[in-house]
Parts: structure tokens; C-alpha cells; sequence
């Protein structure tokens, strides 16, 4: 709040406050969906940044921090077991953005921000971020199932091929070896491709 006086009297009162976009509200609901807890570290005021938690609603506000407090409340987390991932986007986010597991910036921010950062956001949209880490996510999901479905056709497959089981009467041909590898190999690309 600005108040203009002069000498004797009150000429006016200047309420500023940041607007809210519609995108960063439904960015909240959704990485509170994934069940991630969210955090709004600021170097506004308290009364401000309460309002502004308020209006995005997040419970967890803590105001009128310097950058080196941003970076002692992802250690905070880590310290915890934690993964951390921070977006920010301008000087006083590169310390908690070079400490934390993941940091996401604006590409619109400060350099060093894009600087430090693992993760660039290319429009100033936090659904962006919660996008990221859904495909993230569903990455990582995918490379699971590769990596277990070719260790157990491996560990299954290359001792009957090697005829280990030839005693038993379980073997495979090199034709049919070639064409279970083929299959193989294509089952990790489409999947890869979902």
C-alpha cells in the first residue's frame, strides 16, 4: 500500500497487488492431486504473502525470506528424505534453485535463474511445470517396465538358447531365438513410444 501526502493532509492510498493467473491456481490443485506439498517461499511482506497463499491456497507461506533463507528451506526438506523441486525465476532463486533436486525456471526470469535451473519453462505458465512432471513421471514408469521386461527375458531366454535346458528337452532354434529377440525388442519400443 503506497499513501501520498504532502505537509498537512493525506492526498491519496495506492493498494498494489500481483494478479493471479487462472493457470498457476489450477498448477496448485494439480501438484496437490500428485500429492506433493507445496510451498511458497517470498520476499514480500507477510500480510501480502499470506493473501496471495490465501487466494492460491497454500498453507504453507513463508514471507519477507532472502535468498539464502529460500535455500535453507530446501535443505529444510532435504534433511527430511525429501525430493525437492524448486521453480523460481529471478536472482534471489539461484541459491534454492542450484540446491534443490529439481529446479525449474521461468525462461522469462533472470539469466542466472535459466542458469542454474535443470528444468527451463519456456511461457510463464506453472501448468508447465506440473506437465513436466507428469511426463516425468510416466518417463521413468516406462523406463521401469523396459528395463524389468528385457532383464527377465534375458535371464529367461538366453540359457535356453545357450541349451542349458537341452536335458530336459527345452531348447530353441537360432531361427526362433532371433524372432523372440526381434519381438522383444519391439515390445521396449512401443512401449517406449506410449
Amino acid at each position: 500500500t503506497l499513501i501520498l501526502t504532502n505537509a498537512n493532509e493525506i492526498l491519496g492510498i495506492i493498494a498494489i497487488l500481483d494478479t493471479i493467473k487462472e493457470s498457476s491456481i489450477k498448477a496448485i490443485e494439480e501438484l496437490k492431486k500428485m500429492n506433493i506439498n507445496v510451498v511458497m517461499a517470498t520476499g514480500d511482506n507477510d500480510l501480502t504473502a499470506k493473501a496471495i497463499g490465501k487466494m492460491v491456497d497454500i498453507n504453507d507461506v513463508r514471507s519477507s525470506v532472502l535468498p539464502i533463507d529460500k535455500k535453507n528451506i530446501v535443505l529444510e526438506f532435504q534433511e527430511k528424505s525429501h525430493k525437492v523441486a524448486m521453480i523460481g525465476d529471478g536472482i534471489n532463486d539461484s541459491l534454492a534453485l542450484v540446491t534443490s533436486d529439481l529446479g525449474i525456471a521461468i525462461a522469462n526470469g533472470s539469466d542466472i535463474a535459466t542458469d542454474y535451473a535443470d528444468v527451463i519453462l519456456t511461457k510463464s505458465d506453472l501448468l508447465d511445470a506440473v506437465n513436466a512432471l507428469k511426463l516425468a513421471k510416466k518417463t521413468m514408469k516406462v523406463i521401469k517396465f523396459n528395463l524389468g521386461w528385457a532383464f527377465m527375458y534375458n535371464i529367461i531366454a538366453i540359457p535356453i538358447a545357450c541349451g542349458i535346458f537341452n536335458f530336459a528337452g527345452i531348447s530353441l532354434t537360432p531361427m526362433i531365438a532371433s524372432i523372440c529377440m526381434s519381438c522383444s525388442s519391439l515390445l521396449v519400443v512401443l512401449t517406449a513410444l506410449t
